[in-house]
């Protein structure tokens, strides 16, 4: 199996905070999740495919506003149709909180792990096209 690895980068908007405090809803690292998956599906088969289930979904931190989140993920077992994935969440870059100045951003030195998950994406053997000429889904 090739190693297929996808690696996405994104600030948290104040349009993503849900709860006081500029807090983040955990919803919106499976949203990163299901992007990452999507692109991993596509270097391996060439098609979206569908995100069936999560078999596991740990929020281990707070992610708030301003928050710069590393999405990544890899497949771990592929399988006629299915393609089993784990995905990891770090927190990158944080607001600086500072008095006067609410630009100011500190790049964190060892990225803080904040939402792990593991799941299972599947491709219609029709849909499949890295294997043989393409045919429309």
């Amino acid at each position: 199996m090739e190693n297929y690895t996808s690696l996405i980068r994104l600030r948290i908007s104040a349009h993503d905070a849900h709860y006081a405090g500029g807090l983040v809803d955990g919803a919106r690292m499976l949203h990163l999740f299901g992007d990452v998956a999507t692109e991993l599906l596509i270097r391996s088969d060439g098609d979206e495919g569908l995100f069936v289930a999560y078999d596991e979904v740990q929020f281990l931190a707070p992610v708030h506003a301003g928050d710069y989140i590393e999405a990544s993920g890899r497949i771990v077992a592929m399988g006629k149709t299915s393609r089993k994935m784990v995905f990891e969440a770090r927190k990158v870059i944080v607001p600086a909180g500072m008095a006067g100045q609410p630009s100011a951003a500190d790049v964190l030195a060892e990225p803080l792990v904040v939402c792990k998950a593991s799941g299972t994406c599947v491709v219609p053997l029709h849909c499949q096209r890295m294997a043989r000429p393409p045919v429309r889904c």
